[in-house]
């Protein structure tokens, strides 16, 4: 995945700036005078995976271009307690204006790419892929699928737009997963991969027999997971999906199955600690 664009986050940024600080910071602008500058400095306060550091520059870059940045940890690289992460030049208002923004961006990315790192861990001597999900923060979906691509996993689809996803409700609307699956192909034809969420045994038929290119097994046991896998058979590939954490995962990492997507990865991020001191 490439890094986001200042451009695509732009709107994102100035947004979070603005309800930060909104007609001015009191504090800093009363004890700084307007021209004083300084050097501060941001250091890791525990250990994971770094992701992120561009974010530093588009968001002092949005208050003032004059702040200077220079990065010391690269995309997806471990950092440990105490790390250096960058130091920074500039206005002092600017600075800690601009501190809370920044920290809390990087928390969430840091802390994405961390939890992801983890996942990815427990299947590398297997070919499952970790995948992400739509289960990110408003606004923040490029971001949050960009730090879980940091983190090691694999982005699913980025909205409604990019693959098909047959769910429950769309297949109670249309009547059965082979009404569903046959409307989607005389819409599209072969355009869009299509994927099936499916509960039961007796869905995991249908899909197959509907020539889904993707089965999702929702909420399944092991025990199903693997009769589920004995019906599909090789015909599609193999998502498992519902409340998977590091213990569930464990559980199912010996089954041949392809995918494993994991909601909580950005819908309950726990934020890096990271820090950020004037010198």
């Amino acid at each position: 995945m490439e890094t986001p664009s200042y451009d695509e986050l732009s709107p994102l940024i100035t947004m979070a700036l603005k309800e930060d600080i909104g007609s001015g910071d009191i504090t800093s602008n009363a004890i700084f005078e307007e021209y004083h500058f300084t050097h501060a400095r941001i250091y890791s306060k525990g250990e994971g995976v770094f992701c992120g550091g561009f974010l530093i520059e588009y968001i002092y870059h949005t208050m003032d271009t004059a702040v200077s940045v220079t990065l010391y940890r690269s995309e997806g690289a471990p950092v440990k307690k105490d790390d250096v992460i960058a130091d920074i030049e500039g206005n002092v208002r600017t600075l800690l204006s601009g501190e809370r923004t920044v920290l809390n961006f990087l928390q969430r990315t840091c802390g994405i790419a961390t939890r992801t790192a983890r996942m990815v861990a427990i299947v590398r001597d297997t070919n499952i892929k970790i995948l992400d999900t739509r289960k990110t923060l408003p606004g923040f979906r490029l971001l949050d699928k960009y730090a879980v691509w940091c983190g090691g996993g694999t982005n699913h689809r980025m909205g409604l737009y990019d693959m098909v996803l047959i769910k429950d409700n769309h297949i109670k609307a249309a009547g059965g997963i082979l009404q569903a699956v046959e409307l989607i192909k005389r819409a599209y034809d072969n355009r869009f991969v299509i994927e099936v969420e499916v509960e039961t045994l007796n869905q995991v038929q249908e899909a197959v027999e509907a020539g889904a290119d993707i089965i999702m097994l929702d909420n399944m046991s092991k025990d199903r997971i693997a009769l589920a896998l004995s019906i599909i058979n090789g015909k599609a590939k193999v998502e498992v999906s519902g409340n998977m954490d590091e213990h569930t995962l464990k559980e199912v990492c010996d089954l041949p199955i392809d995918y494993v997507s994991i909601g909580a990865l950005t819908h309950s991020v726990k934020a890096f600690d990271l820090s950020m001191r004037l010198l």
